[in-house]
């Protein structure tokens, strides 16, 4: 169970259901704030919400149950020009592309006109034998105790995307796959997912497995959460979207949430962590199941509401 305290839903006064921001708090804040996506990030190998590009909460536990609502079509890809530097600030890539094919128009330092033929996208311009360009997997999801709650954002590494399976440890795809071959085909919007780290790698690397199926009014809110316009921003990469601020204290009901304060920041911007990526390789389709994963499996009391900041 998390030890994060959070504001419960039921709670809320009737007054403020329906709240918006007021002439009052806008003003506190220096003026109306700036639409942002709030993400979950899974730096240092640690469940963490950042709202506006601040840590603002982290939890212990080592998986976390949500529902994917939404999925950009397409692997992403990024290059940061310069080392990884853990104390340095936050910078956003030099250059990136949505699509996997072509750097993206907003991009300040295009290595190419296309990633095909992207001098960074040749084995040996990173470290070791890797590709100095990395892939990256966007989704929006919720959390499974909370599906009406906030879309959040989660961008995968590589790692966390292909490669091969592990008996019940699949990274996303084969993941994916694996739902594909049930009988019924399951789509990943239908259940429940447990986003578990592989305590066997070094770098922050994410395992899924099925749960449980949704329930019909579940399925309901997921189909509209899916169709939102927070949905239709979380799977799409800007600028804006670096981590590195120290994260807000919070305080609630007088139990302080989980945080971790991110290192003193030095002049020179930083790249975020990369690590050796597998590469996407075409398999043989795997044999049917006919069993339904996990159907009927009870889910625990996993983590409470994000807490907005």
């Amino acid at each position: 169970m998390s030890n994060l305290a959070i504001f419960d839903g039921a709670s809320v006064p009737a007054f403020a259901r329906n709240n918006e921001l007021s002439e009052t708090a806008k003003a506190l804040m220096g003026g109306a704030p700036s639409v942002s996506t709030k993400r979950i990030s899974i730096k240092g190998g640690v469940f963490r919400l950042l709202a506006g590009g601040k840590e603002v909460a982290s939890i212990d536990e080592r998986h976390l149950d949500v529902i994917v609502v939404k999925a950009a079509s397409k692997v992403s890809r990024v290059f940061y020009s310069g080392s990884y530097d853990k104390d340095a600030s936050a910078a956003p890539p030099d250059c990136w592309s949505n699509d996997g094919e072509k750097p993206d128009s907003a991009a300040g330092n295009k290595q190419a006109t296309t990633c095909m033929a992207c001098p960074q996208n040749v084995a040996g311009s990173g470290q070791g034998n890797s590709r100095a360009c990395r892939y990256q997997q966007r989704l929006a999801v919720v959390l499974a105790n909370n599906p009406e709650g906030d879309v959040l954002q989660l961008t995968l590494p590589a790692t966390s995307v292909f490669g091969k399976e592990e008996g019940n440890k699949r990274p996303l795809q084969a993941f994916v796959r694996y739902l594909a071959v049930q009988n019924p085909p399951i789509n990943p919007e239908q259940i429940v997912t447990r986003m578990k780290f592989d305590t066997k790698v070094e770098s922050p690397k994410l395992v899924f497995a099925p749960i449980r199926w949704l329930t019909d009014d579940e399925y309901a809110v997921v189909k509209t959460q899916g169709e939102s316009d927070e949905a239709k921003r979380a799977v799409v990469m800007t600028v804006a979207q670096s981590d590195g601020a120290k994260p807000a204290p919070l305080k609630l009901e007088g139990k302080p949430l989980a945080v971790e304060e991110t290192p003193k920041a030095k002049a020179k911007p930083a790249p975020v962590e990369t690590e050796t990526e597998a590469e996407p390789e075409v398999r043989k389709a795997a044999a049917k199941v006919n069993a339904v994963p996990a159907a009927k499996s009870n889910l625990a009391s996993i983590v409470s509401d994000w807490d907005d900041e």
